[in-house]
């Protein structure tokens, strides 16, 4: 039994499911072995199973943390630690260390944490954001270790022509490929970009800030890091409230920006079709492609306008 932390038998199970048994036992000696080195108590996993595990925990050294475990050499690692590091602190949480090649990553845990997405207030939530996305974006110092969000769309509309079974969000990959390689040519800096700036990405730390946290390390210009807290303002139903929602958002982000209504809704569009690519990759089912579909068909009718 693991005497740091005892895993239920139900997050066993998830782990196992999404990782193998290889990666569960490798997280057992992970949590053992990183324990000593960084002083961590008091652990507690956060259910959620993406590229890494995540525990938040206590540590002597450094006070409340988050230790996130991935895979040995894990790509995702390596680019959340360098973008953290580079930023160092700038809007972003800290990172204190890492074991690069195990794929262990020790960072700030903010506190009390709360994501802008329980903020009610929409004007709320975006003069957070755009007071977090000005000026935000730095030149990468390390430019090959990322990948570019060119590559990004690149390598999922490849893996979408593969797929015989979903041909219409295929179709749509397709064109926010054409459409992303267009805005490139116009919007072309090569910043160093968070990759999945959302409301859940964003959390209030215990002096009324809020601050970034979880960057994914990708290439490119800094109109294509808007898009993501847009998608993530969608509700769940497809409304007419929404379309008026959505575009006003558009408006003020506009304004904010200086970046033209028909370059955010190009971007809007290539991000929600790669968005919801993603999630035909990670598993979903043809059962769920009506309402994925449902989605991108959302993005395009309002790239339309």
């Amino acid at each position: 039994m693991n005497k740091r932390y005892s895993f239920k038998q139900n997050e066993i199970e998830n782990i196992i499911n999404h990782f193998g048994k290889d990666f569960y036992e490798k997280v057992l000696k992970d949590i053992e072995v990183y324990a000593d080195i960084w002083t961590l108590t008091s652990f507690q996993l956060i259910p959620s199973y993406s590229a890494k595990l995540v525990f938040k925990c206590f540590s002597k050294n450094f006070g409340s943390v988050v230790l996130k475990i991935g895979k040995s050499s894990s790509e995702e690692i390596v680019t959340e630690f360098n973008t953290l590091f580079q930023y160092n602190g700038r809007r972003f949480c800290r990172v204190f260390d890492a074991d690069i090649e195990n794929g262990v990553i020790l960072e700030e845990c903010v506190q009390p944490g709360n994501p802008l997405r329980n903020e009610s207030s929409l004007d709320k939530r975006l003069s957070v954001f755009c007071s977090l996305f000005e000026g935000l974006h730095i030149p990468p110092a390390r430019a090959e270790i990322y990948p570019t969000y060119t590559e990004w769309v690149d390598r999922i509309t490849e893996y979408m022509s593969k797929r015989q079974d979903c041909k219409e969000l295929y179709l749509h990959m397709k064109k926010a490929k054409e459409i992303c390689l267009s805005v490139s040519t116009l919007y072309s800096q090569k910043m160093l970009l968070h990759g999945d700036f959302h409301h859940d990405n964003i959390l209030l730390g215990n002096d009324g800030e809020y601050i970034i946290i979880d960057p994914k390390g990708v290439i490119g210009d800094p109109v294509f890091d808007v898009p993501r807290f847009i998608l993530n303002e969608f509700g769940d139903e497809i409304t007419t409230e929404l379309y008026k929602k959505i575009n006003d958002i558009i408006c003020i982000l506009e304004k904010n920006f200086n970046i033209p209504n028909d370059i955010l809704k190009k971007c809007l569009y290539v991000e929600t079709a790669m968005g919801i690519c993603w999630m035909v990759e990670d598993g979903s089912t043809p059962e769920e492609f009506p309402n994925l579909i449902k989605i991108v068909a959302f993005a395009e009718t309002i790239l339309n306008t």
